[in-house]
């Protein structure tokens, strides 16, 4: 259950936490409608159920930090700063999308606002951002990485990889383990040994955390004093946000592997009718809730029209972007 909104709590905060899951949502159901009605190609991997992990965690980084996520990342890319436009853009392979329509869903990237990418391969991610973060830490300063993966990563080899080197070098990296129970189709807790996530990150000597990723409180929290440590020359961090996604692994999945009723009963912990509630506890009137909404729908409409609108990009610029390395004809040998 989320905290109870107390005498001291930043209403404003939380209301821009609430505001961020919203336009999260928006967004992810048109997406998932654009592909069932044959506008998007390929895969889409919705966070939808997990949004408080993206508005909670991703709040606490800095322009200038750097974000690593997932082929289900679309939620933390757009908290990070990256426009609605470009992004639904990038997910109909058109002209003008963040990676010019080349990326799609699962490899979104925005150096603009220090997103250096979402990740197709479950737990690639993972040592990009360990060198992303030594990179930073032979610059000198106080920017950090934060990196999301979710729990299905942590049983391959990149997990403990990652881990080892960034405590080796004591580098600015906040990991984060986004749990949503299930990696791909397989019950995540029946292929895994030991104590889990939290334990082997700190067996290897990281400060580490297991919070309700459905509590954006408790995320904002855990992030805010996290980041500040590291900041501060701490290392690398841990964090386990415990959520559930409410939709299949894609767009395309029924998920009929889920017990019956599980996902009606996890639904009751929805993070973004929590926050509403919590708002709606501290004072918030039900109007102002509502044009959020509605602020949040209208905004993720347009960007759904533009992207329909927009042309692909020009055959002639199919080659751009993509490293040149020479003729294989001739070169191979």
């Amino acid at each position: 259950m989320p905290q109870e909104p107390g005498p001291n709590i930043d209403l404003p905060r939380l209301r821009a936490h609430h505001r961020q899951m919203l336009r999260i949502r928006a967004f992810e159901e048109r997406a998932v409608k654009a592909l069932q009605d044959g506008l998007i190609r390929g895969a889409i991997h919705s966070s939808i159920g997990q949004e408080a992990v993206a508005a909670g965690i991703v709040s606490n980084l800095r322009p200038d930090d750097i974000l690593l996520s997932t082929h289900r990342g679309h939620g933390h890319t757009l908290v990070k700063g990256a426009g609605a436009v470009p992004m639904m853009r990038e997910l109909f392979g058109r002209a003008g999308g963040c990676c010019d329509g080349k990326g799609g869903s699962m490899h979104i990237a925005d150096f603009g606002v220090g997103m250096l990418g979402a990740n197709g391969v479950v737990a690639a991610n993972i040592p990009i951002a360990a060198g992303a973060a030594h990179a930073i830490k032979l610059q000198g300063g106080d920017r950090i990485v934060c990196c999301i993966f979710g729990d299905g990563a942590t049983n391959r080899g990149p997990f403990l990889e990652g881990l080892n080197w960034a405590k080796l070098f004591q580098l600015p990296v906040l990991f984060v383990c986004e749990d949503n129970v299930y990696a791909a189709m397989t019950r995540t807790a029946e292929m895994s040994a030991g104590a889990g996530p939290v334990a082997r990150a700190e067996s290897l000597g990281l400060p580490s955390v297991a919070v309700d990723g459905n509590d954006v409180l408790a995320l904002d929290e855990a992030a805010r004093d996290f980041a500040a440590r590291i900041r501060g020359g701490a290392g690398p961090h841990f964090i386990l946000a415990r959520t559930y996604r409410l939709a299949g692994h894609t767009a395309a999945d029924p998920a009929a592997y889920r017990p019956e009723g599980e996902v009606e009963e996890r639904a009751k912990a929805d993070p973004i009718a929590q926050t509403r509630a919590l708002l709606a506890g501290a004072g918030v009137a039900e109007s102002d809730l509502d044009a959020d909404s509605t602020a949040a729908e209208a905004e993720m409409d347009e960007a759904l029209a533009a992207a329909r609108q927009t042309d692909y990009p020009a055959l002639a610029r199919t080659f751009e972007d993509v490293q040149d390395v020479g003729d294989p004809r001739r070169d191979a040998f």
